[in-house]
């Protein structure tokens, strides 16, 4: 093989992928933001990513008070080796941003004018929604999941503005975080491309 056959090749496939971006962007939930709060596991950070971009969610934002990111920007996640491995290479598709505090990424999407619906056992005094009877449709919507062991803040449950549940019929009640996102996104984003068409 010559080298101009190489860069066709290279060229080629730049070009499909770019298509695809492209098309993809078409039914892409743009007004829909995943939020985790203290992740401590960047594994489980890249599974969320690849999980995200698979489903057409537009961003992921990440409190990052353990800081596992260490203050990584965007571009540099981009050539994370774990994020890579563990997104599929998704990262380089879907934008990350992350925040000190958990008040601080409120403040943000408050200010942009987001509702925030988290993800947590039925807390009485709170308005709580079962994942298959919900209504996913308002115009912004930020969807929280809380670290892997202890779940989401009190200070995040009491500044959501609803708290979804998933019915589950098992011994145990608890997805890993991976999961979680897979199940909760993929019905908002159903709902949200259906109630848009």
């Amino acid at each position: 093989m010559d080298m101009d056959e190489d860069v066709f090749k290279s060229n080629k496939k730049r070009r499909t992928l770019r298509e695809k971006a492209d098309k993809s962007s078409k039914i892409r939930c743009n007004t829909l933001i995943c939020v985790l709060e203290n992740p401590s596991n960047m594994q489980n950070v890249g599974t969320v990513i690849r999980n995200i971009n698979a489903l057409g969610v537009s961003k992921l934002y990440v409190v990052d008070n353990k800081n596992i990111f260490s203050g990584n920007t965007w571009n540099q996640m981009r050539t994370s080796s774990t994020l890579n491995d563990t997104s599929v290479s998704a990262i380089k598709w879907t934008f990350v941003k992350t925040f000190k505090t958990t008040q601080e990424c409120f403040d943000h999407l408050e200010k942009n004018n987001f509702v925030s619906f988290g993800t947590s056992p039925h807390i009485k005094g709170k308005d709580n929604v079962s994942l298959e009877s919900g209504t996913f449709t308002q115009k912004k919507l930020a969807v929280w999941f809380g670290n892997e062991t202890s779940g989401m803040t009190e200070y995040a449950i009491d500044r959501c503005n609803k708290l979804i549940q998933i019915k589950m019929a098992g011994i145990i009640e608890s997805f890993n975080l991976a999961t979680s996102t897979g199940i909760v996104l993929y019905e908002v984003c159903k709902q949200r491309r259906n109630f848009h068409k």
